[in-house]
Order: structure tokens, then sequence, then C-alpha cells
């Protein structure tokens, strides 16, 4: 059975989660604010964090950041009534799997869980990387090690979200050859493109490029209409 941590500082919408996913057949664990939900991370294991942005003693998105530093492959999706878009966007760009505003219904949360588990089961290799892909890319100021999931710029080690390591994994290892805008989300989230909108996968890719871009190593080309080529060259 998958082990969801449930971190909601509302009791009764806690209680009531934590009931509905028993019920169907998940093991979960309630916590009401940070602190609990850290220490909660650090002595168990858990297959998926339901995540609530307002807590009573800091908010979701740091405490999403400390749980990706802790567990990279955790799964986390935000449950929160926060809808503002700056928000939703701030969430994926920390590594949310998904995003869901409140109110919300159960049935649509169940099946985003399910999805967010089985990427997690599943993604040990996206469709499209080759099997003899190496595990690592290095041009001389970009080194990425997609076992480790540790990424160096000019010397310095920068932030990669885990998607954004999918990403990278799926675009190196199709150098000079296009990939299509419609490949991407099925390698990337879901294999049915499921709960992924083209805005998302746009905000993805920008945010990536300004990590691990500028004026002297342009690294992917936009095709457009098309998709994107990856241009660098390992050494």
């Amino acid at each position: 059975m998958s082990k969801i941590l449930v971190i909601e500082d509302d009791l009764a919408l806690s209680a009531g989660l934590c009931f509905e996913l028993d019920a169907s057949g998940y093991i979960t664990v309630a916590a009401y604010n940070c602190r609990k939900a850290l220490r909660l991370l650090e002595e168990d294991h858990f297959d998926l964090a339901l995540m609530d942005v307002n807590l009573p003693d800091g908010n979701g998105f740091d405490l999403c950041a400390r749980s990706k530093e802790m567990h990279p492959d955790l799964p986390v999706i935000f449950l929160t009534a926060n809808d503002l878009e700056e928000d939703v966007l701030n969430g994926f760009d920390l590594g949310a799997d998904d995003y869901i505003t409140k109110p919300f219904n159960m049935q649509i949360l169940k099946r985003r869980i399910e999805v967010a588990l089985r990427r997690k089961h599943d993604s040990t290799a996206p469709a499209s990387v080759p099997d003899h892909a190496p595990d690592c890319y290095d041009d001389g100021s970009l080194r990425l090690d997609f076992r480790a999931l540790t990424a160096v710029r000019n010397g310095e080690k920068i932030t990669i979200t885990p998607n954004e390591y999918k990403l990278l994994r799926v675009l190196t290892s199709n150098a000079g050859n296009v990939v299509t805008r419609q490949i991407l989300p099925e390698k990337l989230w879901d294999c049915d493109g499921n709960f992924i909108d083209d805005h998302t996968l746009t905000v993805t890719m920008n945010r990536l490029r300004a990590k691990i871009e500028d004026k002297a190593h342009p690294r992917i080309r936009t095709v457009r209409g098309m998709g994107y080529i990856w241009t660098g060259v390992s050494e």
C-alpha cells in the first residue's frame, strides 16, 4: 500500500481526507504544521505528500522545497485555496506534480493521486530516452548527472526540479532532433497527457532555459509550431 502524508491544518478537512484515502486503500499520516511534517519526513517513508500552502508555522512552498531536498523523487500535490496564477506556477516550479484548488472533487483528487503515484513508479526511464543514453551530460560549462540528480553550471551547483531533469534527459538524449510539444507532456507527466496543458510546458521550458542558458551558451532552440532541439554538445 502507498503511504500518503496529509499536511493540512484544517482538522475537519484533514480527518475527511484521511478517511476517504484510507477507505481507498492508502495509508495516511496527518500533519497539521510544517514542523511535524518535516519530522515525519525525516523519520518515515512516504510515497506522496498532499500539502496545503497556508500553514500555521510557515507555508507549503517552503515546505515543498525542503521536502524535495530530503526526498527528490517524492511526489507532491498542493491542495490549497490559493488560486492565483503566480502561486500555481510557483508550485510547479518547485517540483510539484499537481496543484489543486479548493473546493475540490474528492474523486478527481483520488484520480490525480493515482496518476502521480503511477508516474513515480514508471519514472525509471522515459520512453523517448534510448537504452544507451549516458547518465551524465557535460559540455564544459554545464554538467548534469541524471542518476544523482545534480546540476553544475560554470562551477556552481544549480537547483533543477524533478520535471526539469526529465525534460533535460529527453532533450539531451535526442540532441540535434526535434522533440515535439505533443510528445513532451506524454513523456514527462502522464501517458495520456492528463492535467498538463501547453501553457505549463511553456513555463517549465522558459524557467529551465533561464537556469542553464546565457548568451554565450544557448542550448535549446525553439522550432516554431513544432517543438525544441537540444543544440548543446557533450564533451
